[in-house]
């Protein structure tokens, strides 16, 4: 009876049932005996989903539900919420994880004696996993102070608490100043009385629900058992995790993965790897992790810091640490000593402590304003790494600039803990109409300080469109500038890309830091030999895409063939439907979604995952589902093997019934993709398995693909000639500016 504590929206229905939004309001009058809502409001109802499931099956409309979609169904539509779900579904997929025999016995009986018996045995395992019965205890006591977490934290460096006379606060004396400042800044305040607000405790990331709390979720547990069953408790954690994030993308500022890839490889190998900001787990997760390694990751969001308790628990054999705590104002790791800090830390906050916190002893190298909340976090992380140890932040361009930061960037420089800033291409993280950066920073030891500092600018690798940067260039540029300097320490100079930049050039009254400032002109235009090859180049392409060009259309009238739809030739077994994901394998090239629209070469990476990965084979057809575009694209030999990337559905036909280009070229069709197309208030969606296609005799199919294969050359050779042509007017241009084309 459970189950129908599980509602489902008129969408979900819809995507149950495989038809539009329209099917199910026309059911909802049509019939009388369809289920009554239980909830949600007046114009977007809910419905029990253990009802609308039999009312389907009665109705012909539902042989059954797939497995995932059920899942998933009653995760989305769960009493406590979907998050509360998604940490219940990740405890229990740790057990089958940990021990399937536990829960094959736990699992055995009434759902009632399932919840009963789970709290003990998932006790056991959290215990096991996140950290020992003590460790857990400690977050359980009465509220800390913000007066007495500053000084635990103050305390665990053993630094004295009399800020007044630490040397790190202090600042020479100069006529005109009081002790304590800097000329040009305003005196430090007194310390102020100790706040009587709570602050939040640390608390454990994962705490074991009660049986009550688990009794709404004994479905959801049985089928994300069954899921597990398929693809593996991993596999299973991560698809609902990715489903939920899918659905509300404005909720969450994720760190993709191809970035969290390369912080992590500037990093390097660490044992203690620490995220303070840990969101998702996105970070963490891609750091290559060996079972004698340790993970912290701490979040002031609770189910956020339980869900990346979880995912790294599921994703690797190493010791996990989660914990929820306001990093900043009560953090959970004050002792903590790691090899390398990770984090995507919150921009442009204002509510970050700046009142309380003013004699924090993190502050080393001064205290921040209040409108510099990054380079509180750039100190965080400096403060809990331990001596040599590397951390990298993701920041906004401004913190690089800004004046009100310009004494703080000083001496991050004077003291060798800045090593590095790289400015990304446009599009790779949110905020994705700007150029982040990265800061690669070190805890500086008893080593010398390095004279220079490491400044790459990769902003020419962007992308076109949505599609993000090119991002196997950016990460070779990046890390062959980064590993030179590291290794060498000496001059690393590439033109228009990286420099290694000596402190006493930035040390001036800005301390701007923004790389593109400093780095040496990219190297002279490609000059007037290459432009003239590239003219040439471009002149037969045009030549071949006349030799292209279409015939003219004869006219002839409109067709009446019986059509049929994808999902109904998928239900045949004449084509295979498969969706991209996450999973992936480390240097496997993955197919995009700009791969797709752009006509390029396959540009993404993934992490090495334990996902299931959906491969590329000659003769598949690819369509992407976002954007309301009509492109298809059918797999050759070149592209073949390549991962399938998020956003796109893979069609395999089966040649002995279906065309491979036949079946793209109709898939293109506008008036095709319009009546499949979803709306909603910023996107549109693709229901490819309700786009159409006649029913053709397989020689037929072939003569029409054999046309939409040659309009497929043409489309391709329009789009290189528009390639050649941007790249001579962009080198005429740069060569009549800088010298090295003349004007005659």
């Amino acid at each position: 009876m459970q189950d129908n504590a599980t509602e489902v929206t008129a969408a979900g229905i819809a995507r149950l049932a495989g038809v539009g939004r329209a099917a199910v309001s026309n059911w909802r009058r049509r019939h009388a005996d369809f289920p009554k809502p239980v909830g949600g409001t007046e114009t977007s109802p809910s419905f029990a989903l253990a009802e609308v499931e039999a009312w389907l099956r009665k109705q012909g409309k539902l042989a059954e539900v797939p497995l995932r979609e059920r899942v998933w169904q009653q995760l989305a539509g769960h009493p406590d919420g979907a998050l509360t779900a998604l940490v219940h579904a990740g405890c229990a997929l740790l057990l089958i994880h940990e021990r399937p025999t536990v829960w094959l016995h736990v699992s055995a009986g009434s759902d009632e004696r399932l919840a009963a018996m789970l709290p003990a045995e998932l006790e056991q395992v959290l215990t096991a996993r996140l950290g020992g019965s003590a460790e857990r205890a400690v977050h359980s006591g009465r509220p800390t102070t913000a007066a007495e977490a500053v000084n635990r934290s103050r305390g665990a460096q053993g630094v004295n608490t009399a800020p007044a006379n630490h040397p790190v606060n202090a600042a020479p004396t100069t006529p005109g100043t009081t002790p304590g400042t800097t000329p040009g800044m305003a005196a430090v305040p007194a310390p102020p009385a100790p706040s009587t607000a709570p602050v939040p405790p640390a608390a454990p990331a994962v705490r074991t629900p009660t049986g009550p709390q688990l009794l709404p979720s004994v479905p959801l547990l049985r089928g994300a058992a069954e899921l597990a069953a398929e693809a593996g408790a991993r596999q299973a954690f991560e698809f609902l995790l990715g489903r939920h994030l899918d659905a509300n993308p404005r909720q969450y500022t994720l760190t993709p993965s191809e970035l969290a890839g390369l912080m992590a490889d500037l990093a390097g190998p660490a044992r203690t790897v620490l995220d303070p900001a840990c969101g998702t787990g996105a970070l963490l997760r891609a750091v290559d992790v060996r079972p004698d390694q340790e993970l912290y990751a701490e979040d002031s969001a609770p189910d956020l810091a339980a869900l990346t308790a979880l995912r790294l628990a599921l994703h690797s054999r190493a010791a996990v640490h989660g914990a929820v705590g306001d990093t900043l104002r009560a953090d959970a790791y004050p002792e903590l000593r790691a090899d390398a800090v990770l984090c995507h830390p919150p921009f442009n906050e204002r509510n970050w402590g700046h009142d309380e916190l003013a004699y924090d002893a993190r502050w080393e190298y001064g205290f921040p304003a209040r409108t510099e909340s990054e380079l509180a976090w750039v100190q965080h992380a400096l403060a809990r790494l331990a001596d040599g140890g590397t951390a990298v932040l993701l920041m906004p361009p401004a913190v690089a600039s800004r004046r009100s930061g310009r004494r703080i960037r000083a001496d991050l420089l004077r003291r060798g803990a800045l090593r590095a800033l790289v400015a990304l291409p446009a599009g790779a993280a949110p905020p994705y109409s700007i150029p982040l950066h990265l800061w690669v920073l070190r805890r500086p030891d008893r080593t010398p300080a390095t004279p220079e500092v490491l400044l790459v600018d990769t902003g020419r690798f962007a992308g076109e469109g949505r599609g993000g940067p090119d991002w196997a260039a950016v990460r070779d540029a990046v890390l062959d500038a980064w590993r030179a300097f590291a290794r060498d320490g000496g001059p690393v100079e590439r033109p228009g890309q990286a420099r290694a930049v000596p402190v006493i050039e930035l040390l001036d009254d800005d301390v701007d830091l923004a790389p593109a400032r400093h780095l040496p002109p990219p190297a002279a235009a490609d000059g007037a030999e290459e432009l003239t090859a590239v003219r040439e180049r471009l002149g037969e392409t045009l030549r071949l895409t006349v030799d292209l060009t279409p015939p003219p259309a004869d006219q002839a009238p409109p067709a009446r063939w019986p059509l049929t739809t994808v999902g109904e030739l998928a239900r045949a077994g004449a084509l295979v439907l498969r969706t991209g994901g996450n999973g992936g394998h480390a240097r496997v090239p993955v197919l995009t979604d700009h791969d797709v629209l752009a006509a390029t070469a396959p540009s993404g990476t993934l992490p090495e995952s334990d996902e299931e990965a959906v491969l590329t084979e000659p003769g598949d057809v690819v369509v992407p589902v976002l954007g309301g575009g009509s492109v298809t694209r059918v797999i050759d030999d070149a592209t073949a093997g390549a991962v399938l990337g998020r956003n796109l559905v893979l069609l395999r036909p089966d040649h002995a019934a279906l065309d491979p280009w036949f079946l793209a070229g109709f898939l293109r069709g506008t008036a095709n993709n319009r009546q499949a197309s979803s709306y909603a208030s910023t996107a549109t969606r693709l229901d490819v398995r309700r786009l159409q296609l006649p029913r053709l005799p397989l020689a037929e199919q072939r003569r029409y693909g054999a046309r939409f294969r040659a309009l497929d050359e043409f489309e391709r050779a329009l789009r290189h000639a528009s390639r050649l042509g941007e790249h001579l007017v962009r080198g005429m241009y740069d060569g009549l500016t800088d010298g090295t084309v003349a004007p005659g």
